[in-house]
């Protein structure tokens, strides 16, 4: 499934992108005035290959949910077991991103790919059957759907081994592409990255500083808001990771085997399996920035599919940004994950390619240029 994936992503359409900024030269406003909507709706048409492309809605979040081993090495504050609980307060409906989902109108589908403590999932909640999963049941625009794809519970210490195996580290690539198609087939005209994994932003860091070469001291945030000596601690066992694993960024499976957690592996998938289905996918904070790198190893024309929602308050999204060649759309000093990002610049996507669809052209509106 990977790589014929892999195979599927093509380069931008030339040719539509072309129409796109002709057609933005002829809507009645100033050449340019619009600023960086514009060059996003060109991007938006050449991912289509049509010019105006599609309005990217309903939209989708999927929150891929998992645990670390790194969490042994006092990492964060946090016990590791929030992760199982904050999936209840998800499929419950009371967490920030279902607050911002429902002001989008935004379906919600959280992916159990690696979490290590039983989910606290009672019958009354909307979790879908196996039969419901295997059929690709999308969800609905206000229930929370729990998919149970559980690689394995929880990464190894990648203080002190690889994190996963590659067999793992496809696995849970493949989820996140089977659950791209779900989504697509169900409906959604774009896809958003959510996140959730006690300590997940230390093998974020490992991740962005694999991929871009530098030291983890410029990937390293404080991620839930550590203390200094958390934070330097934090540091140092990135540091001492890459050293011991030295992973090869022209491998991105041993890249994420080595340093990953299966919920980047999975956010990878997700994002090469948008591409490869041509609908863009509109990145959160620094979990999912981090797994844009790596899907953007695996195939990099899938850069194209990608939207930059924000920039995270982490110093290693800027980064993996700037390696992208991607510039975010806001910039609140978030750091909060879980898709929250990426739900609040959702408006400005839909705004951008909304003036290719609904503007009027000087001729049709009778309106004279300069």
């Amino acid at each position: 499934m990977l790589e014929t994936t892999i195979a599927a992503i093509r380069p931008a359409d030339e040719p539509a992108m072309a129409a796109a900024r002709e057609l933005q030269g002829r809507l009645t406003k100033p050449a340019g005035s619009l600023g960086a909507l514009e060059e996003l709706s060109v991007r938006l048409a050449g991912l289509a290959g049509h010019c105006p492309p599609p309005l990217p809605e309903p939209a989708a979040v999927a929150i891929f949910a998992g645990d670390h081993g790194v969490h042994a090495q006092g990492v964060t504050p946090w016990p590791q077991e929030v992760t199982a609980q904050m999936i209840g307060n998800f499929l419950a409906g009371g967490a920030v991103v279902n607050a911002f989902a429902r002001q989008a109108g935004a379906s919600v589908t959280v992916v159990d790919v690696g979490v290590a403590t039983p989910l606290p999932v009672a019958s009354a909640l909307p979790v879908a059957s196996p039969s419901e999963q295997a059929a690709g049941a999308p969800p609905t625009r206000d229930v929370p759907r729990l998919v149970a794809a559980n690689v394995r519970r929880g990464t190894r210490d990648l203080a002190v081994t690889a994190a996963l195996t590659r067999d793992e580290v496809r696995s849970a690539v493949e989820t996140g592409i089977r659950v791209a198609g779900d989504l697509i087939d169900g409906g959604a005209g774009i896809l958003l990255t959510g996140d959730m994994g006690i300590g997940n932003t230390t093998p974020a860091a490992a991740l962005i500083a694999a991929f871009a070469g530098i030291d983890p001291a410029e990937t390293t945030g404080r991620g839930t808001g550590v203390d200094d000596p958390t934070y330097a601690r934090k540091v140092d066992v990135v540091r001492a990771a890459l050293r011991r694993h030295t992973p090869d960024p022209a491998d991105p499976l041993g890249v994420l085997a080595a340093v990953g957690g299966l919920e980047h592996a999975a956010l990878a998938g997700l994002i090469l399996g948008a591409a490869a289905r041509r609908t863009p996918v509109l990145l959160d904070g620094v979990i999912a920035v981090s797994a844009a790198l790596a899907a953007a190893a695996f195939a990099p024309y899938a850069v194209a599919a990608m939207v930059a929602g924000h920039r995270s308050a982490e110093p290693g999204a800027t980064v993996a940004l700037r390696r992208l060649g991607l510039e975010p759309l806001i910039d609140l000093g978030l750091r909060l994950g879980e898709g929250t990002g990426a739900l609040l610049a959702l408006p400005v996507v839909t705004g951008a390619v909304r003036v290719l669809h609904e503007v009027a052209t000087f001729d049709s509106a009778g309106v004279a240029e300069k």
